[in-house]
């Protein structure tokens, strides 16, 4: 570390240095925001504008429902509210989309850690269009997903007709809908268990390979508890997008009462039928659980940045040793 100060202390400086011709006088003429510094009037007027254009937008769009919904939720008092979310086919509906829940983060994390591992691991022929290929469930629309699968997995689909021969039945039925949430919700853990993986390495792997451990010991050991932020972050995005996925869960579900609704279908159903007061309460459920997950990976993702920094910062001092020792 002092070797890396003096390293530091050693090189020229920027601003001050005659023969590296980049002045301070020199470099700020030629800068484009050189007129919009953070004391001029200009400036000072660009950012309250700014702030004050994002906080308007904020508000009306996203603060202005939210409170909206908790508002009409009690509106009616709390009895209307306990008894609207305690309703046979509200906890029907909660259990399902429960249980579709953690059945999807099992297999995202399951297919994600290998994926990862894979792709950050690994250069092959191919790696760049398999990269592109797990994120497409981000750039197709949740109701084609449930068309595909549909057209897959239906009764008279490429495969439907063969598992009906089976008795084993997917689309308006259980594992439709954890087919269409899982495909919704493939890369989330992949693109954040993925990222840290490159930023980390391998090296640490490669000394445990040469000191003698297998490939569960290096995962177990080394690897997990590298990884284990992002990985925790992904399962949280995985959990709540798979707890409010509604059109492709709604092209496969069927509708079909106290089997297959999920929550957001039986809030669409309570609004359908003008229950209002019901559909606003079991929304506020779902809304409840964006907000605690959006605390929680806020708090994730600051663990992560600081992960990132540290490591950074260690390469810094590594790629300055070699200059110290000259």
């Amino acid at each position: 570390m002092k070797q890396s100060l003096r390293c530091l202390s050693l090189a020229p400086s920027r601003s001050t240095s005659p023969t590296n011709g980049f002045t301070a006088a020199s470099a700020e003429p030629s800068h484009p925001y050189a007129g919009l510094t953070r004391s001029s009037p200009v400036g000072i007027l660009l950012r309250l504008g700014l702030i004050l254009t994002t906080l308007l937008i904020l508000g009306v769009f996203l603060v202005l429902p939210l409170v909206v919904v908790f508002a009409e939720a009690f509106r009616q008092g709390w009895h209307v509210y306990c008894a609207a979310i305690s309703n046979p086919e509200a906890l029907a509906a909660v259990r399902l989309s429960l249980s579709v829940t953690a059945l999807c983060v099992a297999i995202n994390t399951a297919f994600g850690l290998s994926a990862a591992w894979c792709l950050s691991k690994y250069r092959f022929f191919g790696r760049n269009a398999l990269i592109s290929l797990i994120d497409l469930p981000l750039s197709i629309s949740p109701v084609v997903v449930g068309l595909l699968l549909i057209l897959v997995y239906g009764q008279h689909g490429w495969l439907g007709a063969i598992l009906e021969r089976w008795g084993v039945r997917v689309i308006f039925a259980f594992p439709g809908i954890v087919l269409a949430t899982a495909f919704v919700t493939l890369p989330l853990v992949v693109r954040e268990v993925k990222t840290l993986m490159e930023t980390e390495g391998s090296e640490e792997e490669e000394a445990a390979r040469l000191l003698g451990a297998n490939g569960w010991q290096i995962f177990y050991h080394v690897t997990l508890p590298k990884i284990r932020w992002a990985l925790l972050y992904g399962v949280i995005l995985c959990t709540a997008r798979s707890l409010g996925e509604f059109g492709a869960v709604s092209v496969v579900s069927g509708h079909i009462r106290g089997f297959t609704v999920t929550l957001p279908l039986y809030v669409e159903l309570l609004y359908n039928e003008y229950q209002f007061s019901a559909a606003f309460a079991v929304a506020s459920l779902l809304t409840g659980v964006g907000l605690v997950t959006l605390v929680v990976k806020t708090v994730w993702q600051h663990r992560i940045n600081r992960k990132l920094n540290r490591g950074q910062d260690c390469l810094f001092e590594e790629a300055s040793f070699p200059c110290a020792s000259k």
